[in-house]
């Protein structure tokens, strides 16, 4: 499978001096008014190429042409395989399933010639390729504008940010065939376009997003609520309490729900964290949409060629866009991953944002974006996992925070590829990472809010009627019903359904975004203002993105 191609705009990493940890970069930024620190030897310039001279690079760009017509005939023939909307289109089509079979046949033995004929430039592509990466950065930084000053921050105002984390599932077609998708260039447009949407501006600033009842009784913070009044004074994009339900879903199930679902993204997100950006023309996309929203973007992140006597053929498919600059960054690659994941680079990406300044203090903040191996099975490889990612956290907010530092918040995003409702999953669910980062839609091992639901649909029902559009996808799973038709269930260590989960359930939430509450003296102190589930993927990922508000306000004295 051919590598992605190097993304445009700057590039930032460092392979690091001898026993020096690969993945680290400090941005500089401008200085603020207190006295200069040492340099620190980490720090670096950006850099247009992720790789150190233009002859690597040239390198890289002749092994990635050699690669290509192999990596086509590959991808067209694992595309050919069709989706179970194709197949229904194809029955409704007068020359029905045989005409479809035929075409495909003669594809595939199109494909078949070009991948046979092309095999002997693969191989001299692999044999250029395999080295070059053992030299290239472990990730790409895009800066679409200039670093402006640390803005000043008024230690006793609140302030909010939103954060906002999503498995897309933009593999390179053929691949994502596997969970029922394709036509990857297609929905990379339309995520892009979604993600940082043109004005308007929406009517409300809060849109897309649920609150929280403060002073509620459930909740360590408060709860989410139902809102009062008619659907003329709805908050566009949240869900009320007497909401339509699509035909297949029993009317007899409906019941009140938390206005936790959305059918559109937030238009005020601060950081996107999305998961399985694997193809490479996707992951352009993504960066030129998004950099007109979020001035900095990190994509291609991972180390892919021989590492650690593992082939890795993809990326970690980690990608973060920030409205706030990088101060460093550092990404890190699971050394443990098996079975199918052993071939892409998964791992965690943590970086250090610069806020604002106070009193010539740095207000910083910290964002971890990670996604851990798939398959059911793989608990112990999970926990081992979670174990590495808590630690490799820790290391990195030691290595970057500096003397009079205020740390605003400390957020890990991702999909995790466990729940808190399969017994399969009871060893993740008790991880300590939820003793260090809460989780606002837990209440404990095992156990999630009234208001919390699976974020990982049934991928074998995507395209049904019912979920088709965004607005039918939020109406259907605001239903008890709805959500035990096309999300997925609880299951055991083995991946099988679990024949003794209660009917009907809440879903499978993989999906998470954790934060960090301050300890210690610390001048601020961290609230949940509002999480949702996010309906816009539908027909377009099997998950439901999910969106976290977080008010950063004085501590009390």
């Amino acid at each position: 499978m051919a590598p992605s191609a190097a993304g445009c705009g700057g590039r930032a990493g460092t392979t690091g001096a001898p026993g020096q940890e690969q993945g680290d970069v400090v941005v500089p930024l401008t200085p603020l008014s207190s006295p200069p620190d040492p340099p620190d030897p980490l720090a670096m310039p950006l850099r247009e190429s992720p790789f150190p001279n233009r002859a690597l690079a040239a390198l890289d760009y002749l092994a990635e042409g050699l690669l290509a017509p192999s990596f086509w005939a590959v991808n067209h023939l694992l595309d050919l395989q069709p989706t179970t909307a194709e197949r229904r289109r194809q029955r409704e089509r007068r020359c029905g399933r045989c005409g479809g079979c035929a075409g495909r046949a003669l594809a595939g033995s199109g494909c078949a010639a070009v991948l046979l004929l092309s095999l002997p430039l693969a191989a001299l592509g692999l044999l250029l390729w395999l080295p070059v990466q053992a030299a290239r950065r472990p990730f790409a930084y895009q800066r679409t504008a200039g670093t402006a000053p640390a803005e000043p921050w008024d230690l006793r105002q609140r302030r909010t940010f939103t954060f906002l984390s999503a498995n897309v599932c933009l593999l390179p077609s053929g691949l994502a065939k596997f969970s029922n998708l394709g036509q990857t260039p297609q929905r990379a447009a339309y995520i892009a376009r979604h993600l940082a949407p043109a004005p308007p501006e929406p009517a409300h600033p809060r849109a897309g997003l649920a609150e929280p009842w403060h002073g509620g009784a459930r909740g360590y913070g408060g709860t989410l609520r139902t809102p009062a009044g008619s659907a003329a004074g709805q908050v566009p994009g949240q869900v009320l309490a007497e909401v339509p339900v699509p035909v297949s879903v029993s009317v007899e199930a409906a019941e009140p729900v938390p206005a936790v679902l959305s059918e559109r993204f937030p238009a005020d997100a601060d950081f996107v964290c999305l998961q399985e950006v694997f193809d490479a023309g996707a992951a352009a996309v993504l960066r030129r949409q998004l950099g007109g929203t979020f001035p900095h973007v990190l994509s291609e992140v991972g180390g892919r060629g021989l590492r650690g006597g593992q082939l890795k053929l993809l990326d970690s498919g980690l990608l973060l866009a920030s409205r706030y600059p990088p101060l460093a960054a550092r990404y890190r690659g699971f050394p443990n991953g098996t079975r199918e994941d052993a071939l892409a680079a998964k791992g965690l990406l943590a970086v250090q944002v610069l806020l604002g300044s106070a009193r010539g203090r740095r207000l910083v903040g910290y964002v971890g974006c990670t996604h851990l191996q798939a398959p059911a099975a793989d608990a112990a490889v999970r926990d081992a996992q979670l174990t590495l990612g808590l630690r490799w956290l820790r290391q990195f907010r030691q290595a970057q925070e500096q003397p009079g530092d205020v740390v605003a918040f400390d957020v890990l995003c991702g999909d995790l590829n466990f729940d808190n409702c399969s017994a399969g999953d009871e060893l993740n669910q008790r991880h300590r990472l939820f003793e260090e980062y809460r989780d606002p839609c837990r209440q404990g091992p095992g156990q999630d809010t009234p208001w919390a639901i699976g974020t990982l649909l049934n991928y074998l029902k995507i395209y049904e009627e019912p979920v088709s559009t965004p607005e039918k996808l939020k109406r259907t799973l605001s239903q008890p019903m709805g959500r035990h038709q096309f999300l997925a269930g609880p299951i055991l260590s083995t991946g099988q359904p679990d024949p003794a989960a209660t009917c009907p359930w809440q879903g499978r939430r993989v999906d998470y975004i954790l934060y960090r509450p301050h300890h210690g003296a610390v001048p601020l102190q961290t609230e949940v203002a509002g999480f949702s589930f996010i309906t816009q993927l539908a027909t377009r990922s099997d998950h439901l993105p999910v969106a976290l508000r977080l008010d950063v306000a004085p501590a009390p004295p």
